[in-house]
């Protein structure tokens, strides 16, 4: 991509945003969620550029004024695990963490990708791109950004000797190196193979740091201040309780119409939806179905919904009965009535899923089928698998997704029928779960949980190498011939590499490593006082907000 066609993130929010927060709305029942357009190696391209103004209050010559004092609160279900960019791997940190740091590139709220600190990229050759960083860009110390930064953030990921084992090492799966350019103000990066995914990945993932503010702090104080180049600063932290930013007024790309964002967390719904309704909080995420009608009716408050890049499952251990059977695997997801659990549970806020890959990502395989319900099949896989009395436990965390232990309890409800099998709930804090499935030691790993993931690169491959391919951070399940198939769709590209990701994706269903749940429909709760639209990749980003007219 040239200069010539840079698109900022300012500009996609401002032009891109009105169309897709009309098409990011949706009915109970409804449901969408295409990608972004493939291009030749299979990663979204970038969108087009606008060429309008945003309305603002008082026009003038020095372009668009932004209100003096506007303040909003955001409560999610759990507060951030640390201020680090580069060491968590749960959505409700990276939502605080994206107002104050930036990647290369972005993604609109159509999943489109567009240039943010880079202005232009390029495959210089198959595993060589070349991101040309931007010139006017300052940290919120008021250094300058450089490219070497960027190097530096790309190989603290990716790289144990460079800081530490970040958990987020997966997210760019193949790339093993970074290096400032030698003739040009710009990034080389080096990746294994062709890696298909890089770009897209890159749309996603990698905030960037700054090097020397790094290096001069200690790991525990990284963890609780923050130094980025995006359109929010850090105010104050309280752990556990709040994370206030401030409008950071030298943006490179503008200031936010939003003066401050105070961050704040409430794991039970009824308390969320009972802030908004009490103009306590101005968005809140996770608003269950009963309560949909109360904010819709109310004089405050109104109803934000879209069809999300998060999916819900249940893993189970490969290495342990009775899940180390496929014949119990497979009964465990005949057993499960998924749609009574998507109708009555989540009120039509979510769709059944029987494969790892949701529709509308690469290598989604529209000929798979969720698993049927019928119990008679699941009692005699249990029998044929030799595990006939045994008792299991499902892991769930409490307030962290929609419906998730109303999810979880239902699901063992339905294996608790099966004669020959009994099944309870262990409710467990989130921070813990993820605790333990973070470790990178299967053996940390409970047999048997709830959890959800959120994959906005819109790449089934990138789903199943984070989740199921053997020895990642977050995989409960090894497979010679899943690894395999990964491996040859890493070196390919296109319609190509789509139908390999396609037949794995039915592999992976008669395998059943999961049972295979819900795609999640992200339901918020927004004051009438802002103006702002959900989107598909769960992304609540205050830069994004202005207010209602």
């Amino acid at each position: 991509m040239s200069d010539d066609n840079r698109v900022t993130r300012r500009t996609f929010l401002q032009y891109g945003g009105v169309t897709a927060g009309a098409a990011a709305t949706v009915s109970l029942a409804g449901c969408g969620g295409d990608g972004g357009d493939g291009d030749g190696d299979g990663t979204p391209t970038p969108g087009d550029d606008g060429d309008g103004e945003t309305p603002t209050d008082t026009p003038t010559d020095e372009g668009p004024s932004v209100p003096e004092d506007f303040p909003v609160r955001i409560t999610q279900g759990n507060m951030p695990s640390g201020l680090d960019p580069h060491d968590h791997r749960e959505t409700p940190t990276d939502v605080v963490m994206l107002h104050a740091y930036e990647g290369v590139l972005g993604r609109d709220p159509d999943g489109a990708i567009f240039e943010n600190l880079a202005t232009g990229y390029e495959r210089v050759e198959p595993g060589h791109v070349r991101f040309t960083i931007r010139e006017d860009v300052q940290f919120h110390n008021g250094d300058d950004l450089t490219p070497a930064d960027v190097a530096y953030s790309i190989n603290r990921m990716v790289q144990e000797d460079v800081g530490f084992a970040s958990p987020q090492r997966d997210q760019l799966a193949g790339v093993n190196e970074a290096a400032v350019a030698d003739d040009a103000r710009a990034v080389d990066v080096f990746s294994d193979g062709l890696n298909p995914t890089v770009i897209s990945s890159f749309g996603t993932y990698c905030d960037v740091m700054q090097q020397s503010w790094v290096e001069n702090h200690t790991k525990a104080e990284i963890g609780k201040q923050m130094n980025g180049t995006g359109p929010f600063q850090l105010d104050s932290y309280t752990e556990g309780e709040e994370v206030v930013l401030a409008r950071y007024e030298d943006y490179w790309d503008g200031p936010a119409d939003v003066s401050q964002v105070t961050f704040t967390a409430a794991s039970e719904a009824a308390t969320r939806v009972n802030q908004l309704l009490g103009e306590e909080t101005d968005v809140t995420v996770n608003v269950p179905p009963q309560e949909v009608g109360r904010v819709e009716n109310s004089d405050v408050a109104r109803i934000e919904a879209a069809p999300s890049t998060r999916i819900i499952y249940n893993a189970m251990r490969y290495d342990v009965e009775p899940f180390s059977s496929q014949e119990f695997r497979q009964a465990m997801n005949y057993a499960v009535d998924l749609e009574s659990i998507v109708s009555n549970v989540l009120e039509g806020f979510g769709s059944q899923t029987g494969q790892p890959t949701l529709e509308g990502f690469v290598g989604h395989n529209s000929d798979v089928s969720p698993y049927e319900y019928d119990p008679d099949m699941a009692e005699q896989l249990v029998e044929d698998s030799g595990h006939a009395g045994v008792e299991i436990e499902l892991h769930t965390p409490v307030g962290r997704y929609l419906k998730d232990l109303e999810i979880a309890q239902a699901v063992a409800g339905y294996v608790d029928d099966l004669e020959n099998v009994s099944a309870s709930v262990n409710q467990r804090d989130f921070g813990s779960l993820v605790d333990d499935l973070a470790s990178g030691e299967i053996t940390d790993k409970p047999p048997w949980y709830l959890i959800g993931w959120g994959e906005a690169t819109f790449d089934g491959g990138l789903v199943i190498t984070a989740l199921l391919s053997t020895g990642a951070t977050f995989s409960s399940y090894s497979n010679e011939e899943v690894d395999s198939m990964l491996e040859q769709s890493r070196n390919q590209g296109g319609d190509e590499r789509d139908q390999t990701l396609q037949e794995l994706n039915a592999l992976l269903h008669d395998q059943a490593p999961w049972i295979y749940l819900n795609r999640q429909f992200s339901v918020y709760g927004a004051s009438e006082r802002i103006d702002w639209s959900a989107r598909s990749d769960e992304r609540i980003d205050a830069y994004a907000m202005s207010p209602s007219s």
